[in-house]
């Protein structure tokens, strides 16, 4: 596009008057493709309902450059989640937006670690394939990363691939979350599922609900959970859901919307919006089987470059640009 030419009003909303009733009303996320990068989705969950397609990223050897680094690709995958993350985002995501299609891409193994050079595969594979939403509720500690992250996030950005992704929990430098490209979560402790917050601080940019969450598990048990692995699915719904009804926005206008959303505005002529409780599911725990209290220990150690954003108690503060800081507990 060239300086001078017309702009479809349809492309923009910061000439708009932003509610939720004109941001989504009416919208469940129908015709949205999200990507969900994480531990695998259990398939046919009786919460996510069918998937788009479930794949892993698989080493393959040497690139084609020779170089001795490793080559990935991405292959079909019926291995389902062993972890139970990625399974618990994505029946967030379908509570926030029902009418999504799902897609899921394992990066995170049993023990939410990974590879970080999977994971540029799978933004990469993600970003190619055109998906309106990629939900990453993990990050990569490893510094070797940033530059590939970075221009990987930018593409995204450019071609209007929303990128949501999970600020770390801990008092330590993360990507991608902290780019500006990307849309940036973490958490705060209101129970209710419909609230976004906007940050006066970035690099965080949103949070949304990420304390004592109830969520699916592994072997069909149930978990309170909390962090803001949890928070950015919420996040990612919202996208999905403002998407479903302007397609034609671009990242930066969706950021625009869910900053005119936020809850956390302070007008004496507008009352706060009466919260929304975050209500249980009707699923019942296992006989003899006590729900999940806790996550696995997600936190990165100094050889696995990848880890899922692990799960917090506390009050998310803002964080600074060496990341979140927070210990993690279950609830």
């Amino acid at each position: 596009m060239n300086a001078g030419e017309l702009v479809d009003r349809s492309f923009v909303a910061a000439s708009t008057a932003v509610d939720r009733e004109w941001a989504w009303g009416g919208s469940r996320g129908a015709e949205i493709r999200v990507c969900v990068i994480d531990s695998g989705v259990t398939p046919d969950h009786p919460e996510i309902g069918p998937l788009e397609g479930s794949y892993a990223v698989e080493r393959v050897g040497q690139d084609a450059a020779d170089d001795g680094g490793p080559s990935y690709r991405i292959v079909p995958d019926d291995e389902g989640d062993a972890a139970g993350h990625g399974t618990a985002c994505a029946a967030i995501i379908r509570r926030i937006a029902p009418d999504v299609s799902l897609t899921s891409v394992r990066i995170l193994g049993p023990r939410l670690a990974g590879d970080g050079n999977a994971l540029l595969a799978a933004l990469r594979w993600a970003v190619a394939e055109r998906f309106h939403v990629v939900n990453l509720s993990l990050s990569s500690r490893k510094g070797d990363f940033k530059a590939s992250l970075h221009d990987i996030a930018d593409e995204a950005y450019f071609n209007r691939v929303a990128i949501v992704a999970s600020a770390h929990n801990s008092p330590v430098r993360s990507y991608p979350w902290i780019f500006p490209s990307v849309i940036s979560v973490g958490s705060h402790e209101i129970a209710d599922a419909e609230r976004i917050e906007v940050s006066p601080q970035p690099p965080v940019e949103f949070f949304a609900a990420g304390v004592g969450i109830e969520v699916p598990w592994v072997g069909g048990g149930r978990s309170f959970l909390s962090g803001n692995s949890f928070a950015t699915p919420h996040v990612t719904g919202f996208v999905a859901r403002i998407l479903g009804k302007h397609p034609h926005l671009p990242v930066s206008e969706v950021k625009h919307v869910l900053a005119s959303l936020s809850d956390n505005f302070t007008d004496a002529s507008d009352p706060p919006r009466a919260p929304t409780p975050v209500t249980a599911s009707a699923v019942p725990d296992p006989p003899d089987e006590p729900a999940r209290s806790d996550a696995s220990d997600a936190s990165d150690v100094s050889d696995v470059p990848v880890s899922s954003a692990p799960s917090v108690l506390s009050a998310p503060s803002i964080p600074s640009a060496e990341g979140a800081g927070h210990d993690e507990s279950g609830a």
